[in-house]
Parts: structure tokens; C-alpha cells; sequence
């Protein structure tokens, strides 16, 4: 089972969690982003997320797809928030649970990392002298 949100709305890591909870599961990962006050040792304001959302939904349900197959997973959730966000606030979860910890951890690393290299998902940073667009990698 699957489950893919791409909202303005706040997320929730208990949604995630409960959803990939399952008697089989031996191994839950939950990846959870947050929203940094530095990069590149400029201090962050906030930041804001664009995407294509039909396209974007459509690539981390891909994602999700190969992840079950390739690491033998039960359950993924994955949400990502667009929108601005403050300092603190999460863009970003995944959970996986999987029969085995290690396949848990496994596929929740291939999902953020496929996530940020694939999925159409920008990422605006506010700085004090300026903003800038950039990929949504860290």
C-alpha cells in the first residue's frame, strides 16, 4: 500500500507512521525533513516550495513503487509540503515499513534521495540580502 500528499498543509509524522504500521513489519523507517535556519553558512529566513503537481505525484508514486519492489516494503508513505515554510517546519516525510529493519532503512534512504534527484519540487531560500531558486537538494 501506498500513500502520496503533496499539500499546503502542514504535515503530520503520526499520519505517516500510522499508515505504514502493519503486524508484518519487523522495521518502520521515518525520514523526517526539517527546515534549517543555515546553508551554506547563510542564515535562512524561511523557504518556499514550487512543483508541477500532477507530475510530481505521478514520480514519488514511481518512487514508491520501485521502493516496495526493490527493498520488499509493506507500507510507504510519502507527503511533501509546498508553500512557504518557517524555519522549523517540515517540507518533507517519509515512512516505510518493511519486514526486515535494515530493508526499512534502506528504502526510505532511496526514497528522499530519488525524491530530491527526480521529483519536479523547487525550493526558494530567503536570506537576509536576497532569495535565491535552487533544487530541492540539500
Amino acid at each position: 500500500m501506498i500513500d502520496i500528499q503533496l499539500t499546503a498543509a502542514e504535515l503530520n509524522s503520526k499520519t505517516c507512521e500510522e499508515f505504514v504500521a502493519s503486524n508484518q513489519a519487523g522495521g518502520t523507517a521515518i525520514f523526517i525533513g526539517t527546515v534549517r535556519n543555515q546553508t551554506k553558512n547563510k542564515s535562512v529566513l524561511k523557504l518556499e516550495f514550487e512543483a508541477y503537481i500532477p507530475m510530481a505525484k505521478k514520480e514519488m508514486q514511481k518512487i514508491a513503487e520501485q521502493a516496495m519492489q526493490k527493498f520488499d516494503a509493506i507500507k510507504i508513505s510519502i507527503h511533501h509540503r509546498v508553500g512557504v515554510l518557517q524555519i522549523g517546519e517540515i517540507p518533507v516525510i517519509i515512512a516505510v515499513s518493511t519486514p526486515h529493519r535494515k530493508a526499512a532503512f534502506e528504502a526510505c534512504e532511496f526514497c528522499i534521495d530519488t525524491l530530491k534527484e527526480t521529483v519536479p519540487i523547487w525550493k526558494k531560500e530567503f536570506f537576509d540580502d536576497g532569495e535565491v531558486w535552487v533544487a530541492a537538494h540539500p
